[in-house]
């Protein structure tokens, strides 16, 4: 069952922005590895209380999870800081430096495997 929110997608990607393998996601859900990358191929429909459970994991609001931006996560307009949902300036201390260059390393990979799936057809 294809997810056209891409849940699953937004999921991993804020997995891998917080550094969260995908075997602690597993075990804080209390589900298998197996079960845990059903989630994020978007192979599962998911309940509000299981995506709440995510969100709480992640440290993210729902919201970003079903509608991920980047700009959720980068201020553009201060680029010295990272942004959550309804942040202000003063609560903000995280470098974007750390966070870009994970997003920067996800979409490579990313760009790496759709390469190596384009090559095989």
């Amino acid at each position: 069952m294809e997810n056209d929110l891409n849940i699953g997608d937004n999921i991993k990607k804020f997995r891998e922005l917080k550094g969260i393998t995908r075997e602690q996601m597993a075990a804080d859900l209390g589900l298998s590895l197996s079960g845990y990358g059903k989630i994020e191929r978007n192979e599962v429909d998911l309940t509000i209380s299981r995506i709440q459970q995510i969100a709480q994991i992640l440290q993210v609001e729902i919201s970003q999870i079903l509608n991920f931006d980047i700009s959720q996560i980068f201020n553009f307009n201060n680029p010295h800081y990272v942004q959550g949902a309804g942040a202000k300036a003063e609560n903000m201390h995280f470098h974007t430096d750390e966070f870009k260059d994970k997003y920067i390393k996800v979409l490579e990979a990313d760009n790496a495997r759709l390469k190596k799936l384009a090559g095989e057809f």
